[in-house]
Protein backbone atom coordinates (compact mmCIF):
# COMPACT_ATOMS: atom_id res chain seq x y z
CA UNK A 1 0.00 0.00 0.00
CA UNK A 2 2.75 2.33 1.37
CA UNK A 3 6.51 2.67 0.43
CA UNK A 4 8.90 5.06 1.21
CA UNK A 5 11.75 5.36 -0.87
CA UNK A 6 15.75 6.65 0.20
CA UNK A 7 13.00 9.46 2.11
CA UNK A 8 15.63 12.17 3.47
CA UNK A 9 14.22 15.98 4.22
CA UNK A 10 15.87 19.35 5.99
CA UNK A 11 13.63 22.14 6.98
CA UNK A 12 16.59 24.41 5.25
CA UNK A 13 19.29 23.74 3.10
CA UNK A 14 21.88 23.49 5.25
CA UNK A 15 20.25 22.22 7.88
CA UNK A 16 21.17 18.48 9.88
CA UNK A 17 18.36 16.45 8.18
CA UNK A 18 15.14 15.33 10.26
CA UNK A 19 14.70 12.63 8.15
CA UNK A 20 17.68 10.37 7.20
CA UNK A 21 17.84 7.80 4.31
CA UNK A 22 14.59 6.28 5.21
CA UNK A 23 13.18 3.56 3.51
CA UNK A 24 9.97 1.57 4.55
CA UNK A 25 7.22 -0.74 3.18
CA UNK A 26 3.34 -0.33 5.07
CA UNK A 27 0.85 -3.30 4.06
CA UNK A 28 -2.44 -3.07 4.44
CA UNK A 29 -5.16 -4.38 7.33
CA UNK A 30 -2.84 -3.34 10.27
CA UNK A 31 -1.91 -0.86 12.68
CA UNK A 32 0.92 0.35 13.10
CA UNK A 33 3.04 2.24 16.31
CA UNK A 34 5.30 5.11 15.23
CA UNK A 35 7.12 5.38 18.32
CA UNK A 36 10.15 7.40 19.56
CA UNK A 37 10.93 10.11 21.90
CA UNK A 38 10.01 13.85 21.01
CA UNK A 39 12.03 15.24 17.93
CA UNK A 40 12.61 11.98 16.78
CA UNK A 41 10.45 13.44 13.45
CA UNK A 42 7.71 11.68 13.80
CA UNK A 43 5.32 14.00 12.84
CA UNK A 44 7.73 14.84 9.64
CA UNK A 45 7.19 11.50 8.42
CA UNK A 46 3.54 11.59 8.89
CA UNK A 47 3.50 14.73 7.10
CA UNK A 48 5.98 13.50 4.13
CA UNK A 49 4.21 10.20 3.70
CA UNK A 50 0.94 12.88 3.79
CA UNK A 51 2.43 14.91 0.94
CA UNK A 52 2.29 18.23 2.89
CA UNK A 53 6.62 18.43 2.88
CA UNK A 54 8.77 18.17 -0.04
CA UNK A 55 11.72 15.67 0.48
CA UNK A 56 14.82 16.24 -0.05
CA UNK A 57 15.80 13.46 -1.38
CA UNK A 58 13.50 9.99 -2.18
CA UNK A 59 9.87 9.77 -2.25
CA UNK A 60 6.68 8.27 -0.85
CA UNK A 61 4.63 6.11 -2.98
CA UNK A 62 0.83 5.14 -2.12
CA UNK A 63 -0.80 3.02 -4.32
CA UNK A 64 1.48 3.69 -6.93
CA UNK A 65 1.21 7.09 -6.70
CA UNK A 66 4.00 9.84 -5.24
CA UNK A 67 1.96 11.58 -2.80
CA UNK A 68 3.72 14.98 -3.05
CA UNK A 69 1.67 15.36 -6.39
CA UNK A 70 -1.53 15.91 -4.35
CA UNK A 71 -3.26 14.20 -6.92
CA UNK A 72 -7.33 14.90 -5.59
CA UNK A 73 -8.11 10.55 -6.02
CA UNK A 74 -4.88 10.39 -3.99
CA UNK A 75 -5.89 12.84 -0.81
CA UNK A 76 -9.82 11.66 -1.02
CA UNK A 77 -7.85 8.32 0.35
CA UNK A 78 -5.25 9.25 2.98
CA UNK A 79 -6.28 11.59 6.14
CA UNK A 80 -3.96 12.83 8.71
CA UNK A 81 -5.33 13.82 12.47
CA UNK A 82 -2.62 15.98 13.52
CA UNK A 83 -1.41 16.27 17.18
CA UNK A 84 -2.61 20.05 17.12
CA UNK A 85 -5.50 21.42 15.44
CA UNK A 86 -8.48 23.48 15.93
CA UNK A 87 -12.26 23.27 14.73
CA UNK A 88 -14.03 26.02 13.06
CA UNK A 89 -17.16 27.58 15.43
CA UNK A 90 -19.97 26.25 13.67
CA UNK A 91 -22.21 23.03 14.48
CA UNK A 92 -20.95 19.40 13.55
CA UNK A 93 -23.48 18.87 11.15
CA UNK A 94 -22.03 22.07 8.88
CA UNK A 95 -18.73 20.64 9.46
CA UNK A 96 -19.66 17.27 7.44
CA UNK A 97 -21.59 19.56 4.74
CA UNK A 98 -18.51 20.99 4.11
CA UNK A 99 -15.36 18.50 4.37
CA UNK A 100 -17.16 14.78 3.49
CA UNK A 101 -17.89 15.86 -0.04
CA UNK A 102 -13.71 15.45 -0.45
CA UNK A 103 -14.01 11.56 0.70
CA UNK A 104 -16.34 8.98 -1.19
CA UNK A 105 -16.71 6.68 1.60
CA UNK A 106 -18.04 8.43 4.19
CA UNK A 107 -20.48 7.53 6.15
CA UNK A 108 -22.74 9.79 8.79
CA UNK A 109 -23.91 6.36 10.46
CA UNK A 110 -20.70 5.37 10.98
CA UNK A 111 -19.68 8.98 12.60
CA UNK A 112 -22.78 9.29 14.87
CA UNK A 113 -21.57 5.28 16.25
CA UNK A 114 -18.11 6.64 17.19
CA UNK A 115 -19.65 9.83 18.82
CA UNK A 116 -21.57 7.05 20.81
CA UNK A 117 -18.50 5.56 21.43
CA UNK A 118 -16.52 8.32 22.90
CA UNK A 119 -19.90 9.24 24.74
CA UNK A 120 -20.84 12.65 22.45
CA UNK A 121 -24.03 14.15 21.22
CA UNK A 122 -24.50 13.82 17.55
CA UNK A 123 -24.41 17.75 16.38
CA UNK A 124 -22.45 19.24 18.96
CA UNK A 125 -21.35 23.23 18.39
CA UNK A 126 -17.31 22.86 17.30
CA UNK A 127 -16.72 25.91 19.36
CA UNK A 128 -18.21 25.03 22.46
CA UNK A 129 -16.20 21.80 22.94
CA UNK A 130 -13.16 21.44 25.26
CA UNK A 131 -9.65 20.39 23.58
CA UNK A 132 -10.15 16.86 25.27
CA UNK A 133 -13.87 16.92 23.18
CA UNK A 134 -12.27 18.42 20.12
CA UNK A 135 -9.87 15.60 19.50
CA UNK A 136 -12.47 13.05 20.02
CA UNK A 137 -15.09 14.47 17.78
CA UNK A 138 -12.17 15.58 14.78
CA UNK A 139 -10.86 11.65 15.29
CA UNK A 140 -14.38 9.86 14.38
CA UNK A 141 -14.78 12.22 11.64
CA UNK A 142 -11.51 10.69 10.43
CA UNK A 143 -12.65 7.30 10.86
CA UNK A 144 -15.90 7.84 9.53
CA UNK A 145 -13.64 8.79 6.09
CA UNK A 146 -13.34 5.21 5.32
CA UNK A 147 -9.86 6.25 3.78
CA UNK A 148 -7.28 3.07 2.73
CA UNK A 149 -5.03 5.22 5.64
CA UNK A 150 -5.08 6.75 8.15
CA UNK A 151 -2.07 8.84 10.15
CA UNK A 152 -2.66 10.12 13.42
CA UNK A 153 0.35 11.75 15.46
CA UNK A 154 -0.44 11.78 18.97
CA UNK A 155 -3.83 11.28 19.71
CA UNK A 156 -4.43 10.45 23.11
CA UNK A 157 -2.91 13.42 24.47
CA UNK A 158 -5.31 15.42 25.75
CA UNK A 159 -7.70 12.54 26.34
CA UNK A 160 -8.32 11.35 29.97
CA UNK A 161 -8.32 7.54 30.80
CA UNK A 162 -12.21 6.97 29.61
CA UNK A 163 -11.68 8.28 26.75
CA UNK A 164 -8.06 6.99 26.10
CA UNK A 165 -9.73 3.38 27.19
CA UNK A 166 -12.63 4.03 24.30
CA UNK A 167 -10.05 5.65 22.06
CA UNK A 168 -8.71 1.87 21.64
CA UNK A 169 -11.91 0.38 21.25
CA UNK A 170 -12.88 2.20 18.55
CA UNK A 171 -9.73 2.25 16.50
CA UNK A 172 -9.90 -1.81 17.43
CA UNK A 173 -13.44 -1.75 15.79
CA UNK A 174 -12.68 0.16 12.70
CA UNK A 175 -10.26 -2.05 11.08
CA UNK A 176 -10.52 -4.10 7.95
CA UNK A 177 -8.15 -5.83 5.07
CA UNK A 178 -8.19 -2.36 2.93
CA UNK A 179 -7.41 -0.03 5.88
CA UNK A 180 -3.79 0.59 7.22
CA UNK A 181 -3.33 3.26 10.51
CA UNK A 182 -0.20 4.45 11.59
CA UNK A 183 -0.23 5.82 15.45
CA UNK A 184 2.62 8.10 16.09
CA UNK A 185 3.06 8.53 20.03
CA UNK A 186 5.90 8.36 22.72
CA UNK A 187 3.50 7.46 24.96
CA UNK A 188 4.14 3.83 24.30
CA UNK A 189 1.01 2.57 27.15
CA UNK A 190 -1.73 4.47 24.67
CA UNK A 191 -1.18 1.62 22.25
CA UNK A 192 -0.72 -1.75 23.80
CA UNK A 193 -2.83 -4.35 22.67
CA UNK A 194 -3.89 -2.31 19.71
CA UNK A 195 -0.75 -2.25 17.26
CA UNK A 196 0.17 -5.18 14.93
CA UNK A 197 3.13 -3.98 14.23
CA UNK A 198 5.87 -1.18 15.44
CA UNK A 199 8.31 1.17 14.00
CA UNK A 200 11.01 2.76 16.33
CA UNK A 201 12.86 6.11 15.41
CA UNK A 202 15.30 8.40 16.72
CA UNK A 203 18.16 10.17 15.48
CA UNK A 204 16.69 10.80 11.82
CA UNK A 205 16.75 7.28 11.30
CA UNK A 206 14.54 4.34 11.84
CA UNK A 207 15.72 1.49 14.51
CA UNK A 208 13.49 -1.07 14.10
CA UNK A 209 10.70 -1.97 12.02
CA UNK A 210 8.99 -5.23 12.62
CA UNK A 211 5.68 -7.19 13.88
CA UNK A 212 5.13 -7.74 17.11
CA UNK A 213 4.50 -11.85 16.46
CA UNK A 214 8.23 -11.76 14.69
CA UNK A 215 9.26 -9.60 17.87
CA UNK A 216 7.54 -12.36 20.50
CA UNK A 217 9.36 -15.78 18.16
CA UNK A 218 12.81 -13.94 19.36
CA UNK A 219 12.28 -12.06 22.33
CA UNK A 220 10.43 -12.97 25.93
CA UNK A 221 9.44 -10.24 28.12
CA UNK A 222 8.41 -10.69 31.17
CA UNK A 223 8.24 -9.40 35.16
CA UNK A 224 10.53 -12.17 36.97
CA UNK A 225 12.39 -11.95 40.55
CA UNK A 226 14.88 -14.87 38.92
CA UNK A 227 18.57 -14.08 39.59
CA UNK A 228 19.02 -16.17 36.55
CA UNK A 229 16.85 -15.05 34.18
CA UNK A 230 18.00 -11.06 35.18
CA UNK A 231 21.37 -12.22 34.88
CA UNK A 232 21.11 -13.25 30.95
CA UNK A 233 18.20 -10.19 30.67
CA UNK A 234 19.79 -7.90 27.53
CA UNK A 235 17.25 -5.19 29.40
CA UNK A 236 16.19 -5.04 32.57
CA UNK A 237 14.33 -2.24 34.91
CA UNK A 238 12.62 -2.52 38.25
CA UNK A 239 9.17 -2.51 38.73
CA UNK A 240 6.58 -3.06 41.05
CA UNK A 241 6.64 -6.86 41.92
CA UNK A 242 10.41 -7.99 40.45
CA UNK A 243 12.25 -6.89 37.05
CA UNK A 244 10.92 -6.28 33.73
CA UNK A 245 13.60 -8.17 31.78
CA UNK A 246 14.13 -8.68 27.67
CA UNK A 247 15.81 -11.88 27.00
CA UNK A 248 16.78 -14.00 23.76
CA UNK A 249 13.47 -16.57 22.65
CA UNK A 250 14.90 -19.40 22.04
CA UNK A 251 11.42 -20.81 21.46
CA UNK A 252 11.00 -21.99 25.37
CA UNK A 253 8.85 -18.81 26.00
CA UNK A 254 5.25 -17.58 24.89
CA UNK A 255 5.07 -14.01 26.10
CA UNK A 256 3.45 -10.44 24.61
CA UNK A 257 5.49 -7.71 23.57
CA UNK A 258 5.81 -5.38 26.65
CA UNK A 259 6.32 -2.28 24.12
CA UNK A 260 7.39 -0.33 26.92
CA UNK A 261 10.09 -2.39 27.46
CA UNK A 262 10.65 -2.58 24.00
CA UNK A 263 11.06 1.08 23.50
CA UNK A 264 13.50 1.70 26.12
CA UNK A 265 15.73 -1.29 25.08
CA UNK A 266 15.70 -0.32 21.31
CA UNK A 267 16.22 3.54 22.50
CA UNK A 268 19.23 2.51 24.57
CA UNK A 269 20.83 -0.19 22.38
CA UNK A 270 20.33 0.18 18.93
CA UNK A 271 23.13 -1.21 17.31
CA UNK A 272 23.00 -4.35 19.49
CA UNK A 273 19.37 -4.75 19.54
CA UNK A 274 19.44 -4.94 15.49
CA UNK A 275 21.97 -8.01 15.91
CA UNK A 276 19.93 -9.59 18.09
CA UNK A 277 16.39 -8.99 16.82
CA UNK A 278 16.86 -9.36 13.23
CA UNK A 279 18.95 -12.45 13.26
CA UNK A 280 17.24 -15.29 11.07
Amino acid sequence: MLTLQDLTFSYRKKANPVIENINLSIEPGKIYGLLGPNGAGKSTLLYLIMGMLTPVNGRVMFKGVNTRSRMPETMSDIFIVPEEFDLPTITLEQYVTLNAQYYPRFSMKELHGHLETFGLEKNPNLGALSMGQKKKVFMAFALACNTSLLLMDEPTNGLDIPGKSAFRSFIASCMNDDRTIIISTHQVHDIENLVDSVVIMDMHHILLESSLMDLSQKLAFMVTQSPEIIGKALYATPVIGGTSVVIPNDGTYDTNVNIESLFQFVLKNPQYFLQIANKE
